[in-house]
């Protein structure tokens, strides 16, 4: 298992809670991606939403591209995921960009393919949002541009909504033939999109058994193609760890008490301009990405034995929301990490 977490540039994770202590500034999201690299974490995403879908769009938020360029020069090793969404990109322009900060961090930036849902922001920054289906297929041709940049010496693409003619791009990232490509997915042309053009999938929470049939229905879309097998399967979770589960209940209620707010405002764009397989409640969205629905909720011992079974299922990337993030992703690293590392010693022993 592999983990990662979600960059805190919105302020914190949850929608009920003014003041998570975790700033959404430079300053801060340095010091804990330096940390994280220290602590065994593998990758950070990096959202990118122009406006704070957190704390309300009124709120501070950084920006996901100036930031990722910006950590990869001040990190080593850890792998730097950052969103891109193609109704607010160029895509010749993303590809150079993407390339440029692949060099600056020797070969460690990916991208996670975001066709987008939420409207308002859109109206707000110039953005292209159309109907869903069709936003898939701008983000399809968005994809043959950045590879087809990212490979070819001289390249022309003439599309539906691109034109690109005898393009030259160089360098050309570090990674070949392309950085990785991760998206997620849940109505039926997304997973046709994704099959047919990534290279990793990643999931909102779900349970094990949910997590688990997805993974094996993208494996089967994945083998009706020409294309390898997916890299990795990741899924977002929110984790609460506490020396006791009651501990961890208490905070669960806490954190749960739904309070509508400005934090709120892209609920109605979230439910009705996405094709979801799961229908949410408010409950579940006043924590970002639904990432309670894993219940990875209680003693380091319950939520070791969660992630195991979640590896089990194929997930060997978790994508992980804490708040306070500083404090908590400490916890987890000592806490958390190490029991799963036990378990799993021990559960082969048993085999062996």
């Amino acid at each position: 298992m592999k983990y990662g977490f979600w960059l805190p540039i919105f302020g914190g994770w949850l929608r009920n809670v003014e003041d998570e202590k975790m700033p959404p500034t430079f300053e801060y999201a340095k010091t804990v991606i330096q940390a994280a690299e220290r602590w065994g974490y593998d990758t950070t995403l990096i959202a990118e939403l122009y406006l704070n879908d957190i704390k309300g769009p009124e709120a501070d938020s950084l920006e996901a591209w100036s930031t990722a360029a910006a950590l990869a020069a001040v990190t080593e090793k850890i792998e730097i995921m950052t969103a891109v969404r193609p109704g607010f990109h160029n895509p010749a322009v993303a590809a150079k960009m993407a390339a440029n900060i692949d060099r600056i961090s020797n070969g460690r930036f990916t991208l996670n393919v975001v066709s987008a849902w939420w409207e308002e922001e859109a109206r707000q920054y110039g953005g292209i949002f159309t109907e869903h289906d069709e936003r898939y297929e701008r983000t399809m041709e968005f994809l043959d541009v950045l590879k087809g940049l990212w490979t070819e010496e001289t390249f022309s693409y003439h599309g539906k909504f691109y034109d690109i003619q005898d393009a030259k791009l160089a360098p050309k990232p570090v990674q070949r033939p392309n950085p990785i490509l991760y998206a997620g997915g849940e109505s039926e042309r997304g997973k046709q999109v994704i099959s047919a053009t990534c290279d990793a999938y990643v999931m909102h929470g779900g349970t094990t058994e949910e997590v688990e049939r997805k993974i094996q229905d993208m494996k089967a879309r994945r083998e009706q193609t020409d294309k390898a097998p997916f890299s990795s399967f990741g899924m977002a979770a929110y984790v609460i760890c506490r020396p006791t589960e009651e501990e961890a209940m208490e905070e669960l209620a806490r954190i749960t008490d739904v309070k509508e707010n400005s934090g709120y405002a892209g609920y109605q764009d979230f439910i009705n301009k996405s094709q979801l397989e799961q229908q949410i409640q408010l409950r579940d969205y006043s924590v970002s990405n639904r990432g309670l629905r894993p219940n990875l909720v209680g003693t380091p011992q319950q939520i070791a034995e969660r992630i195991l079974a979640y590896e089990k299922a194929g997930v060997d990337l978790l994508l992980l929301q804490f708040s306070p993030q500083l404090e908590e992703m400490e916890r987890f690293s000592k806490e958390v990490m190490p029991v799963v590392e036990s378990l799993r010693a021990e559960a082969a022993a048993t085999l062996s």
